[in-house]
């Protein structure tokens, strides 16, 4: 008789103590009843094409990526989405049948599901994004806004060649600024994207002046501890729409969970509270 293995998925970073990826997996495998679990792994550079070879022997389905691997395995992986290639980094890996390494990024998804879900009314084609940072979380904003109908980006980052290399790969809808002249970006913009880690709990605040702020643009923060940054408390004193960061960490693992566990997750006030306790 086959005895039916228990799928395995988790997180691999360094550090990966601090994730919440294993409290929202754990939550979904427990209310959906599926046998299975989800299991932080801190992985040095040096071993993770090893670790990801031998992961799919002992039973994994498939991981997230989380700091510094995300670029790493999208270049150890068999068979790349074109979404991971436009972003250059992945956060979700399947293990097939056949024994190959699928690279997907879905962070781009969270992030537009999460507007959708939490501020309805949202029109990407209002008028322009001005979009804060240049990172890889910026790239995963800047490719679903530009794929959702944004008419044009506003990128600024406190390094500027950074914003240039991204602006190069994406294209004419996105117009570089200077960091010093990043509030300016603000008075025209009907979408504000935080995607640098500024404002987070032990970083320093994020100094760009808000004054510039349009009433009735939506306002989001990547960062979700606190849930509440200065930027989304100020943007909604100004009559902003604002929507906190933790939908987008949500989000984004709905994709993996599925393709992994074969059951889509509900997103909803449940799933918030796990990760707020």
């Amino acid at each position: 008789m086959s005895v039916e293995r228990i799928p395995l998925a988790g997180v691999i970073g360094s550090p990966i103590a601090h994730s919440k990826s294993p409290l929202l997996h754990g939550h979904w495998l427990k209310t959906l009843g599926i046998k299975g679990f989800y299991v932080p792994m801190d992985v040095a550079p040096d071993d993770l094409e090893n670790v990801l070879r031998t992961l799919p022997r002992m039973g994994f389905v498939g991981v997230n990526i989380t700091v510094p691997h995300k670029v790493a395995a999208m270049q150890i992986a068999d068979l790349v989405t074109d979404r991971a290639t436009l972003i250059g980094a992945a956060n979700t890996l399947i293990f097939r049948e056949d024994g190959k390494i699928h690279a997907d990024n879905t962070d781009g998804y969270g992030f537009i599901e999460n507007l959708r879900q939490n501020a309805p009314d949202w029109d990407p084609a209002a008028g322009p994004a001005a979009v804060l940072g240049s990172g890889g979380a910026a790239r995963a904003v800047v490719a679903s806004l530009l794929d959702a109908g944004v008419p044009e980006i506003m990128l600024s980052n406190r390094t500027r060649a950074r914003a240039d290399s991204l602006q190069q790969d994406f294209g004419s809808r996105v117009k570089v600024v200077e960091w010093v002249q990043a509030g300016n970006m603000l008075e025209e913009a009907a979408t504000v994207v935080n995607t640098t880690s500024l404002g987070m709990l032990g970083k320093p605040e994020l100094r760009v002046p808000l004054d510039g702020l349009q009433k009735g643009a939506l306002v989001t923060d990547l960062v979700y501890n606190p849930l509440r940054t200065r930027l989304l408390r100020e943007a909604e004193d100004m009559g902003c729409v604002t929507v906190d960061g933790l939908g987008m960490l949500i989000h984004q693992a709905v994709p993996g969970f599925e393709r992994w566990f074969g059951q889509r997750p509900e997103v909803d006030a449940a799933t918030r509270a796990v990760l707020l306790r």
